[in-house]
C-alpha cells in the first residue's frame, strides 16, 4: 500500500500545455501521486500520457497551470518506450553512466551497477553489449540504469510494449517486486487495460483530444500480484471496471 502522507510528492494542478503548431496536448489535469504510490495513465494514442510525463520530469513545462515535482538532481528517473542504451557500452558501463555524469567514484559506480543487474536478473552480462541482448534483457539493463541512482520517482513510458508477452509478463512481475523493495513513486504510462489493473494500484484513464482525466480509479484488491491475481474473479472484475471507463473516455 502506499505510504500515507498530506504532501504528494508529484502534483499537477489545473494544466494544460500546448504546442507552438497550436496542438492543444492536455487540458485542465490536476492529480497528486503520494511517495511510494504506483499509479498507471491509461488511454489511447494522442491523449497525452507521454505529454504528463515529460511535464513531471520536467522535460517540458506547461502553457498554464503548475507542476509540482522534486527539485533534486538524481531523485527523478525516466524509462523510455526504447531502451535507449549506448551500443558501444557494456550493459554495465550503461547502468552506470548516471553515476559517472555525477562524478561518483569508479569503484563505487561499479558495485552499484553490478547489484542492479543481478536484481534485474542479468548477473554474469555485465560486460554484454546491447547487440548482443534480447529486447526483454536490453529493457533489464534501461530499468537498472532508472534505478541506480536510488530515484525518489521513475517514470515508465509504455515500456514493455514492444515485448512478447511472456516476456512482458515476467518483467511485470519482476519490476513489482523492485518496487515493493524500493518504494519508489511509479507512474507507468501504458494502453493495456490487463497491465494497468495488474501492476497498479490506481489507474488515471485519460480521454483524448486534448487530454483529460476522464476516470481516477482505485485498484483494490486482496490478491498479491501473482498469477493467482492474474486468474482470479476479482482480476477479472476490475479490468472489466476498468474497460468501461476507458470507452466511456473515449466517447467523450
Amino acid at each position: 500500500m502506499s505510504v500515507p502522507t498530506s504532501s504528494p510528492v508529484v502534483a499537477l494542478s489545473n494544466v494544460s500545455k500546448s504546442f507552438a503548431n497550436g496542438t492543444l496536448a492536455v487540458r485542465d489535469v490536476t492529480l497528486a501521486l503520494q511517495p511510494g504510490s504506483f499509479t498507471s495513465l491509461l488511454g489511447p494514442s494522442g491523449c497525452g500520457k507521454s505529454t504528463l510525463l515529460r511535464l513531471m520530469a520536467g522535460l517540458s513545462e506547461p502553457t498554464t497551470g503548475s507542476v509540482t515535482r522534486p527539485q533534486t538532481v538524481g531523485t527523478t528517473s525516466f524509462v523510455f518506450q526504447e531502451p535507449t542504451l549506448m551500443p558501444w557500452a557494456s550493459a554495465l558501463d550503461n547502468v552506470t553512466l548516471p553515476l559517472d555524469l555525477a562524478g561518483a567514484p569508479k569503484a563505487e559506480a561499479a558495485a552499484k551497477g553490478r547489484e542492479l543487474l543481478a536484481r534485474v536478473g542479468l548477473k554474469g552480462f555485465e560486460g554484454s553489449y546491447p547487440r548482443e541482448l534480447s529486447g526483454g534483457m536490453k529493457m533489464r539493463v534501461s530499468i537498472a540504469r532508472a534505478l541506480v541512482t536510488q530515484p525518489q520517482v521513475l517514470l515508465l513510458d509504455e515500456p514493455f510494449a514492444a515485448l512478447d508477452e511472456i516476456t512482458r509478463f515476467k518483467l511485470n512481475n519482476d519490476f513489482l517486486e523492485l518496487w515493493k523493495e524500493q518504494r519508489f513513486t511509479a507512474i507507468f504510462v501504458t494502453h493495456s487495460v490487463f497491465e494497468s489493473v495488474y501492476m497498479s494500484e490506481r489507474v488515471l484513464v485519460l480521454a483524448a483530444c486534448p487530454g483529460r482525466l476522464a476516470a481516477d480509479l482505485a485498484i483494490q484488491t486482496e490478491h498479491e500480484r501473482g498469477e493467482q491475481f492474474r486468474t482470479s474473479a476479482d482480476y477479472a472484475r476490475l479490468c472489466r471496471q476498468t474497460s468501461e471507463a476507458l470507452e466511456k473516455a473515449m466517447k467523450t
